[in-house]
């Protein structure tokens, strides 16, 4: 909805305006053009319309039924896992503990983007409301900064656990991995209110439509009628920064293991380091891929199709890809769930 100044008054302002300059000698002419300005710049957008991806009915009922499944796949997997982690003392370690973190993460994630597109699939309504847009942006971005400083702890803790071994209790104590964790969070929550602040100081009188299935940066970027520039620097410089740090300790967290595998001679013990830490580094390549993909782009390709389904891959299609690059590969987790089975079956 969008909030219009009366014409009426604008009139009258122009009227009482124009009458007390001609009682001074001054002549001022007041243009409908110039009424017509003013009242733009003083419209005020209430709620977004999430335009999202087809207005083909029958293929929005697929689209339905297609992330339905991914969404309760996600919650299943994600929130299974951690779980699991809780449950089995066997997989209460530093490594388990930033994979239960993560699959938390993922679950709530997912959360905050696919019930309402799942909504908006069989709705004639599309709308969400300026505060709805607004707590949905702040959510997912800070999981999803988040995220990425996690994965960052994930790759330092494999390092310190097959680089170093004999310190690995010492080096990954509770304070230490505790301490990664909720700094992971702390710089999530700082970020997403950085350009959650920044994206809603805009004025958005243009249009109200947001091309995409939620409300991400750059769709909004892209409506709204202020200066944009600043928010694209601190979209470019924010993002960049993070990951390249996040991607460099990735990096030579991998480069340290690789020298290790190197010197094993244990063809079963660099298979077993291989599996686990490939896993990982895949999860990471994706998750880090998309997210350069979407943000670190020229402003005039924003608010593409493409974005759209990009961004869908690292907000829902990853966070259900992650309980099976973890888990299927891991030999602990496979164990302490046949555990579980057992034990419910029995």
């Amino acid at each position: 909805m969008i909030i219009f100044r009366s014409l009426n008054e604008q009139l009258m302002i122009c009227i009482l305006w124009k009458k007390m300059r001609e009682k001074h000698g001054i002549v001022s002419v007041c243009k409908q053009s110039n009424i017509q300005n003013s009242m733009k710049n003083v419209t005020e957008v209430t709620m977004f319309i999430l335009m999202g991806f087809t207005d083909d009915f029958e293929v929005q009922i697929l689209l339905f039924l297609l992330f339905l499944a991914i969404y309760l796949f996600t919650l299943v997997g994600n929130l299974g896992l951690l779980i699991l982690v809780i449950g089995d003392s066997q997989l209460h370690n530093p490594m388990y503990y930033f994979l239960s973190m993560l699959s938390f993460l993922d679950a709530c994630y997912s959360s905050v983007v696919t019930p309402k597109m799942l909504v908006s699939f069989l709705s004639e309504n599309k709308a969400i409301s300026y505060l709805g847009c607004a707590s949905q942006m702040l959510l997912f971005v800070t999981f999803g900064t988040t995220e990425c400083f996690l994965l960052a702890a994930m790759a330092y803790d494999r390092y310190v656990a097959i680089y170093s071994p004999l310190l690995y209790s010492v080096s990954m104590s509770p304070q230490v991995y505790v301490t990664l964790i909720i700094a992971s969070y702390v710089g999530g929550i700082l970020h997403a209110s950085v350009h959650t602040v920044a994206t809603f100081s805009l004025s958005f009188c243009a249009s109200n439509e947001i091309r995409h299935v939620f409300c991400d940066i750059p769709p909004l970027l892209a409506i709204s009628c202020s200066d944009t520039h600043t928010n694209k620097l601190l979209l470019f410089y924010f993002v960049g920064s993070i990951e390249l740090v996040t991607i460099l300790i990735v990096l030579i967290s991998y480069g340290f293991i690789l020298l290790a595998i190197l010197r094993m001679h244990s063809a079963e013990g660099r298979r077993k380091v291989f599996s686990t830490c490939g896993s990982h580094l895949t999860g990471v390549l994706i998750y880090y891929g998309t997210i350069l993909f979407t943000y670190m782009r020229p402003s005039s390709s924003q608010a593409s199709d493409y974005d759209m389904i990009v961004s869908t891959v690292y907000t829902i299609v990853i966070p259900m890809l992650n309980p099976i690059i973890y888990s299927l590969r891991n030999k602990d987790v496979k164990e302490a769930m046949k555990k579980l089975l057992r034990e419910v079956s029995s």
